[in-house]
């Protein structure tokens, strides 16, 4: 049988998957799996099971994560996803891991850190005498690595950055991502303690603890942070939260470590190390028409999953491993994760809308049967081939039950895996019923998915008209002579309220041995009280993490789903001019001065707030009259001049950082290029640490005022895809272009 796919997933297949030699790619879709299915066999004895895994990914039930496709049976053949490496608190320890983070990231995975041991900002080095930059500024040396590796020719970098919570540079870090173009390669998430939440519900304070010494350096008020986090989530999706406690509640080897970090996009806790190679099932291919109508087929998918399995058990041990380290590590604890996608597809074939009890109960009541059959497929593979070595000590002896897997289920994002199998992403719902995408210059197609499309023609209401106007938004909720009862099943990623979100999530996690990749969705609109409800709600209920996203919340958004043209007169029409006038300079100001080293001499940078935010900058340095201090001033009256007229102090920074001079120089761990860059960097800080009005105790940053209201159809950014062009959706805690399946995460 040859794989049916659609032209959009050939299109993928061919720019990143299909082995080339120079520009002309020498295999085919079907090439491509039987090179895959050849390779995982070669362990087997008995030639059936290579036909097996043939088959299950040539009916397109079952892919493997992007590595396995793309490296079987190739030189590089380096198959696992998800990698967490360590981070020690010695500058030998931090540059060994991202070294070991370029090999990794080399080979096609994406890492995740711990940056909670390293020692906070200010503190002492007693090997030089001098005093530590903290765990952003080496965050941000690796995103700067990142930013030159491209992975194994075929995937950027991606990297995770967790802090736990009572880290004393904590504040900082939840706001180090406030200017979108900074640490681009990173997604960011707070590691929350149970002592932290109770302290929050509670609003008592908690102790902040130097990870160096294990004492108390100070203490801050739950409640405020939290309401930090969620701020900052509000503004831009960031950071995400993570509950670690509760993930090493489930730690299925306690007495190997301890979980500090998790992969990418949050869904694959592992401990320092570690690796973990996922795939997943798609169920759109799992349902039947039967006599009474659509049904799940549970013989197939019980079928499916062992068969996944024992893929997934195979890679382990042909994987091609970049570190011995991580080789030893994924081979004592053999983790993988098998997991889901075509979710919402599923839904909506039978009938049963995402956002509702029947739902939730639906995906329960799936995962549930996944996850015991996975176990079981696990346990007859432990009695062929032998528990996993570090057995001893695992949740599993305490059993009493063999396992040849310390973990074998995952919800992951399938960005590109589902674009190749023509269904939904995991368990998101739809991000659009159909939109519209350009394929060459002006050229456009207006994509409609599958399931959509068959109901309407089942329905006797498919025409063109209508698929162009749902194209308009993304969603029917809008159409006022579509069916009602059509309109409760097909929904879209912004029809879906966050409540359902996080149920759905939380319904998936109880039978999940690691843990539920999942965006949850927010409208413009939507309040930080709304964002703060849904993280309460995701703790009560016992997810394991939450990412969300308010629509339109990153700068430069938001893109509709729509594509109105408008009328060309009107595209003509000049705006009328508006000649911004700077407010006048406040009798009394208030602010800082920071002593900051260049390649011309020291320079000090004084930064004055007032009522309304920050005003001016003031330079210094050297003797008056220099051509250094000439330029310095002018920068900083211009700076100055751009405040006052309304100007974000974040563009100003982003307009002078980066700047280069013959003479740049390092200054504690951190290289500054130019004067006009020392310049970014102190306006930088000062907005991190003060926020834009420079007042209030807790480091805050203002939320500015409200973006104008959106229709439930904005799931698009208006960023463009780096790869191919094509817009980028925010789902399963990424952004994932919907073309090419380009993420930000893998």
């Amino acid at each position: 049988m040859q794989v049916q796919i659609s032209d959009n997933a050939r299109i993928v297949l061919e720019r990143r998957y299909l082995a080339k030699a120079g520009d002309e790619i020498i295999e085919t879709p079907e090439d491509m799996l039987r090179r895959v299915a050849k390779n995982i066999a070669q362990l087997e004895k008995d030639p059936i099971w290579e036909e097996r895994f043939f088959e299950i990914m040539d009916n397109l039930e079952f892919l493997p994560n992007s590595p396995t496709l793309m490296n079987a049976g190739r030189e590089l053949q380096q198959l696992s996803a998800c990698f967490v490496l360590p981070i020690e608190d010695s500058m030998e320890g931090i540059f060994e891991t991202l070294k070991n983070t370029a090999l990794i990231q080399k080979s096609g995975g994406g890492t995740g850190f711990s940056f909670s041991r390293l020692r906070p900002s200010f503190d002492v080095v007693s090997t030089t005498g001098g005093v530590a930059s903290g765990p952003v500024s080496f965050m941000r040396c690796y995103n700067a690595a990142t930013d030159a590796i491209k992975q194994g020719g075929t995937r950027r970098g991606a990297n995770m950055g967790i802090l736990r919570v009572d880290h004393p540079d904590i504040l900082q870090f939840i706001q180090c991502k406030a200017d979108p173009n900074e640490i681009t390669n990173f997604n960011i998430s707070v590691a929350i303690t149970e002592e932290f939440m109770e302290a929050v519900f509670a609003d008592q304070t908690y102790p902040l603890i130097n990870p160096r010494t294990k004492q108390s350096v100070g203490e801050l008020r739950a409640r405020e942070v939290f309401e930090l986090i969620v701020e900052m989530a509000w503004r831009n999706g960031e950071p995400g939260i993570i509950f670690l406690d509760r993930i090493n509640r489930f730690n299925p080897t306690p007495q190997v470590g301890v979980i500090e970090a998790t992969n990418p996009c949050g869904e694959q806790p592992l401990l320092p190390n570690e690796s973990c190679n996922l795939g997943s099932i798609n169920l759109v291919k799992m349902v039947q028409r039967t006599a009474e109508g659509w049904t799940i087929d549970w013989e197939r998918l019980g079928e499916v999953v062992e068969i996944a399995v024992r893929f997934l058990d195979n890679v382990i041990d042909v994987n091609r491993y970049p570190l011995k380290e991580i080789e030893e590590m994924t081979q004592a604890n053999r983790k993988i994760g098998l997991g889901v996608m075509g979710f919402a597809d599923l839904l909506i074939r039978l009938g049963v809308p995402y956002n509702s009890p029947e739902g939730v109960e639906l995906g329960r009541e799936i995962m549930k049967f996944i996850q015991t059959k996975g176990h079981e497929a696990s346990s007859k593979l432990a009695e062929e081939r032998g528990s996993f070595p570090n057995y001893a000590g695992s949740i599993w002896e305490k059993t009493g039950r063999p396992m040849r897997n310390a973990t074998v289920t995952t919800i992951a994002p399938t960005g590109t895996i589902s674009i190749i199998a023509g269904c939904s992403s995991g368990i998101e719902p739809l991000f659009a019923l159909a939109f519209t995408r350009n394929v060459l210059d002006n050229d456009r197609l207006i994509e409609v998915n599958p399931q959509f499309e068959a109901i309407l023609r089942e329905r006797d209401l498919y025409s063109s008209e209508l698929i162009e106007e749902v194209a308009k938004t993304g969603s029917v909720q809008h159409l006022q002579d579509f069916p009602e009862d059509l309109k409760r099943i097909l929904v879209t990623a912004y029809d879906v309220t966050p409540e359902w979100h996080i149920r759905m999530q939380a319904a998936f996690q109880e039978f999940t041995d690691n843990a539920v990749s999942k965006t949850v969705n927010f409208p413009q609109e939507a309040t930080k009280d709304d964002i703060r409800e849904v993280y309460e709600l995701a703790y009560k209920l016992g997810c394991k993490g939450v990412t969300v996203y308010r629509a339109g919340s990153r700068e430069g958004e938001v893109l509709t789903v729509g594509h109105k043209k408008e009328d060309k007169a009107q595209q003509e029409q000049p705006a009328p001019a508006r000649r911004p006038a700077p407010r006048k300079r406040p009798r009394v100001t208030r602010g800082e001065t920071v002593r900051i080293k260049t390649g011309c001499g020291t320079l000090y940078v004084t930064i004055n707030s007032d009522e309304q935010g920050i005003c001016e900058v003031f330079t210094t340095i050297g003797k008056a009259g220099g051509c250094a201090g000439a330029f310095s001033e002018a920068t900083a009256r211009l700076a100055s001049l751009a405040l006052r007229s309304g100007v974000e102090p974040t563009q100003i920074v982003k307009q002078l950082k980066g700047i280069r001079c013959p003479h740049p120089i390092w200054q504690d761990g951190q290289q500054v290029l130019s004067c006009p860059d020392a310049i970014a960097q102190v306006l930088d800080e000062y907005i991190k640490n003060n926020g834009v009005n420079g007042s209030g105790s807790l480091p805050r940053v203002q939320s500015g005022a409200a973006a104008p209201s959106s229709n439930p159809g904005q799931a698009f950014s208006n960023e463009a895809c780096p790869d191919c062009g094509g817009a980028m959706v925010q789902e399963s805690g990424c952004a994932t272009c919907v073309q090419c399946g380009f993420s930000r995460c893998s």
